[in-house]
């Protein structure tokens, strides 16, 4: 019994220099970096927050955007005549069934605001379509309703005619979520331009 009881002091003895022993070299590391380092300034507090801690944004269906996209890409064709829905009594205008005619002239005195602009000057058939195409899709998801697409007069095209203006016309007639189109008034571009008009439901 006193053998046990004396290996058991033993061992505590030996484990309690050890930790002394451990105690010491962790005080002799920290002067040994204090003095390599120097007198050190704690920093001001600050309210930024730290990186990785701010809440991760829903993701976003990037892919069946794109999807949606190259179905109106294919979808948009030139070739479409829309000459017949197009009403040119008092200036070029366009609606969907069930949109009264106030609301084109409501377009035309520019009584909406506009919310956002495209501008296609020197853009291609190609790339003004596709500018087309995202520039409502964006639209449509924030929300907005009235828009300007700005096709251009024509005037540095070969026999001074728009190029793009039949063909934006076109497009636009074809974009389900446009209900109503008609040429700007002069102070919102004149005939270089269309003021377009969104459903608000945006399909």
């Amino acid at each position: 019994m006193r053998e046990r009881t004396e290996a058991a002091r033993l061992k505590a003895e030996r484990e309690a220099e050890r930790q002394q022993a451990e105690r010491r070299a962790i005080e002799r590391e920290q002067r040994q970096f204090a003095e390599a380092v120097g007198p050190v300034t704690p920093l001001a507090p600050h309210n930024r927050r730290e990186h990785g801690t701010e809440p991760k944004p829903p993701p976003l269906a990037r892919q069946r955007e794109l999807d949606e996209q190259a179905a109106l890409r294919e979808a948009w064709s030139d070739a479409v005549d829309i000459e017949s829905l197009l009403q040119t009594d008092d200036g070029l205008g366009f609606r969907r069934s069930g949109v009264g005619p106030d609301v084109l002239a409501r377009l035309r005195r520019g009584e909406w605001t506009i919310q956002a602009q495209l501008d296609l000057h020197g853009l291609r058939r190609e790339e003004a379509r596709e500018a087309l195409i995202t520039f409502l899709a964006e639209a449509q998801r924030q929300g907005l309703r009235c828009l300007r697409v700005v096709h251009g007069k024509g005037l540095g095209s070969p026999g001074r005619e728009p190029v793009l203006k039949a063909k934006v016309q076109r497009w636009l007639a074809q974009c389900d979520a446009v209900i109503a189109f008609a040429q700007a008034s002069g102070p919102q571009g004149g005939a270089g331009a269309l003021i377009v008009l969104l459903g608000s439901g945006g399909r």
